[in-house]
């Protein structure tokens, strides 16, 4: 089980595997998204 937080998302970018990458992308997409909402 691998952490949702903003953090571990952007230092998992780093990452050289492209699933792990792809799903820290859609982490801060949704994030940012719901930053806007507000």
């Amino acid at each position: 089980m691998e952490k949702t937080d903003l953090s571990s998302a952007y230092r998992r970018l780093k990452s050289p595997n492209i699933k792990t990458k792809k799903r820290a992308l859609k982490l801060i997409q949704a994030a940012k998204r719901k930053q806007k909402g507000i």
